[in-house]
C-alpha cells in the first residue's frame, strides 16, 4: 500500500516554522512513503522564493503544488523551470506560464501522477477549464504504468470542487482541495474508491483569519476599506493534513485521515 502525507497551504513563517516542527516526527510515526505540499503562500503569505521552497525540502517536504499566487513574485516565476525544485503550478494556467501542471513522481517502484489544477469561480483570472485540463492529461498518459493520482484543485468555490471530484471519480485517487486555509469535515472514500476532501485546510497562524492578523481583517469588513494583510510570525500555529493509503495495484484510495496539531511558535 502507498502512503501519501499531502499538506494543505504552508502560509508564511509561522507555518513554516510549524512544518519544520511537525513534520520530521509525523514522518517517522507514520512513515509516509511522498509528502506533498501546497506553497502558493508560503512565502510570506503570497507566492514562492528559492529558501522557502528549500527550507520546507530541508523539513521533509518532496513535492510541491501551487495556486492563484504561484507567480506573484516575479523574481521567481522561473523557479518552475529549475529541475533543483520539485514544485508544479496549476496545469489549466495559459500554456506560456512557466512551468509544469503535472508531474510523473517515481516512489521506488511505484509511480504517482500529481495534478495541480485551479478553479474558476470567484477567482480572478480567466483560468482554463480544470474540467477539460484534467481530461486531456488523462487522455495523454499511460495509465497502466501508474499506481495512483493525485488532484490539488486549488478553488475558492465548494461548488465547483465537489462537482470535479464527481467528474474524476472512478479515474482519480484522490481529490484534494486546498486555497481557503480552512480544513473541512467532509473527507470520505467514494464507492468507487477515491479519497476526497473539499479542503485540506492550511500550516499557519492559527489565532487570526486563515493565517492572518484578525485585527486589519476586522478593519477592512467594518470600513470597506482595504487594510494591509500581517501576518504575524509568532504564536499559536495550526497543521493541517490528510494522509491517503493507496492500493498500488488497483489506484484505488482505502482511506483518508485528516492531521490536525497546533504548536507554539516563538
Amino acid at each position: 500500500m502507498l502512503n501519501i502525507l499531502f499538506i494543505g497551504d504552508i502560509s508564511g513563517k509561522v507555518g513554516r516554522k510549524a512544518v519544520a516542527k511537525i513534520l520530521p516526527g509525523l514522518k517517522k510515526k507514520i512513515k509516509p512513503d511522498l509528502v506533498i505540499a501546497n506553497a502558493e503562500n508560503i512565502a510570506h503569505g503570497t507566492g514562492i522564493s528559492e529558501n522557502t521552497l528549500k527550507e520546507m525540502m530541508d523539513a521533509g517536504v518532496d513535492w510541491f503544488t501551487a495556486g492563484d499566487h504561484a507567480f506573484v513574485r516575479e523574481k521567481y516565476r522561473d523557479t518552475y523551470n529549475d529541475n533543483n525544485f520539485p514544485i508544479i503550478r496549476p496545469a489549466n494556467f495559459s500554456k506560456d506560464a512557466p512551468g509544469q501542471g503535472h508531474i510523473v513522481i517515481k516512489v521506488g517502484k511505484e509511480k504517482i501522477l500529481l495534478i495541480n489544477l485551479i478553479g474558476r469561480v470567484f477567482m480572478k483570472m480567466d483560468y482554463d477549464c480544470p474540467f477539460k485540463k484534467f481530461d486531456e492529461i488523462i487522455d495523454g498518459l499511460d495509465k497502466k504504468n501508474l499506481s495512483a493520482i493525485i488532484v490539488d484543485i486549488h478553488a475558492e468555490a465548494t461548488a465547483e470542487k465537489v462537482a470535479l471530484g464527481h467528474y474524476v471519480n472512478e479515474r482519480a485517487s484522490a481529490v484534494l482541495g486546498t486555497h481557503t486555509h480552512i480544513m473541512t469535515a467532509d473527507h470520505k472514500i467514494t464507492e468507487e474508491g477515491m479519497a476526497y476532501i473539499t479542503d485540506a485546510g492550511m500550516v499557519g497562524f492559527a489565532d487570526g483569519c486563515i493565517g492572518v492578523d484578525k485585527e486589519n481583517i476586522i478593519k477592512t469588513f467594518l470600513t470597506q476599506i482595504k487594510h494591509k494583510h500581517i501576518l504575524p510570525e509568532k504564536g499559536k500555529a495550526i497543521f493541517n493534513a490528510v494522509l491517503l493509503t493507496i492500493n498500488p495495484k488497483t489506484r484505488k484510495a482505502t482511506d483518508i485521515k485528516p492531521i490536525i496539531k497546533f504548536v507554539a511558535i516563538k
